[in-house]
């Protein structure tokens, strides 16, 4: 009797990650490579196929036995077409993924919003199972959003949805790269968070800030601002308290709006400082709520870290690839 391994993608803007899920489930192999920005969709396909084909090979599995693909990407997606609408961080536009990479691997391919999918692997696997409806909040260089209802991702017709991060939640002058100031990435990013914290450094406001990271945004990462509060850095631990706060809005807002049973809060930031965040996410959250929604949504930090996108895109191939018969026993 042959097994039949689903893999699942995860397309990040600096990373890309392969797992093998078993028929149970079950992460078999795992391989992770950097991606290489805007190398264009045709070379960027052929990198996704040669990390698959080389996690089966390095890890003594048959390919001949993958039965599905799902693919988790960032920016909006034609889930029903395997069109990747807009990718930015991969300067990519109306590419079809499943398409092009079916042709390379003969091999069923789903594509969805990389949110979407860590939600749905939280779902499935993780952090909400047996919730009816599940939202997800992943702060990063930006802030993405997914929701599952009753095992289904929600979307539009032609497009995934949940843009949450290019929401208005402020009255500033902050961009996130659209002209629509405000917004919940241009307020409560890992980017603005560490734009704030270089200004703090450059003005001596974060001595163990400016001895780890100097003033160089790039290099002040989740963990680095972990350390700096760790070290005694009270202004950084204030501008993400901040941050924090700004998300436990849009929590509210979520709640207002859909009632989710479930919201999950996943991504580096909030793993590296899971206490401090939680806490003012939840107080936010719960002092703005009204009143007869309070007892409905419980908060939850995500289980599954880096594996979230790539299971949850691996559990959504196999559930939509096509289903065949085989002689096998």
């Amino acid at each position: 009797m042959q097994n039949h391994f689903t893999c699942g993608f995860d397309l990040g803007g600096t990373k890309m990650l392969c797992v093998i899920l078993d028929e149970k489930q079950n992460v078999v192999a795992r391989k992770r490579k950097k991606t290489k920005g805007t190398e264009g969709a045709a070379a960027g396909v052929a990198r996704i196929a040669e990390l698959i084909r080389e996690t089966f090979l390095e890890n003594g599995l048959p390919q001949s036995e993958l039965s599905s693909i799902g693919i988790g990407c960032p920016g909006p997606v034609d889930m029903d077409n395997g069109i990747v609408n807009v990718a930015v961080n991969l300067g990519w536009k109306n590419v079809p993924l499943s398409a092009m990479l079916e042709d390379e691997l003969n091999c069923p391919v789903s594509v969805l919003n990389d949110v979407d999918a860590g939600v749905f692997g939280e779902y499935c696997v993780g952090a909400a199972v047996g919730a009816r409806s599940v939202a997800g909040i992943f702060p990063g260089t930006g802030i993405g959003g997914g929701f599952v209802y009753e095992g289904k991702i929600l979307r539009g017709k032609r497009s995934s949805v949940m843009e949450i991060g290019h929401t208005k939640i402020a009255s500033s002058t902050r961009t996130s790269g659209t002209e629509m100031t405000g917004t919940l990435e241009s307020e409560a990013s890992r980017l603005a968070i560490a734009a704030e914290c270089a200004k703090l450094a450059y003005r001596g406001e974060a001595p163990a800030l400016l001895k780890s990271a100097g003033t160089d945004i790039s290099q002040i990462r989740s963990k680095v601002l972990a350390a700096a509060i760790r070290d005694g850095d009270k202004s950084v631990e204030r501008i993400v308290r901040q941050a924090a706060q700004t998300v436990g809005f849009a929590v509210v807002n979520l709640v207002h709006m859909l009632c989710p049973e479930v919201i999950i809060l996943g991504g580096g930031l909030v793993e590296a400082i899971q206490e401090i965040y939680l806490d003012e996410v939840e107080r936010t959250a719960k002092r703005n709520i009204l009143p007869c929604y309070s007892d409905m949504f419980e908060i939850r930090m995500a289980k599954l870290g880096d594996d979230a996108g790539a299971m949850g895109a691996a559990i959504w191939g196999r559930q939509c690839a096509p289903t065949t018969t085989s002689s096998d026993s």
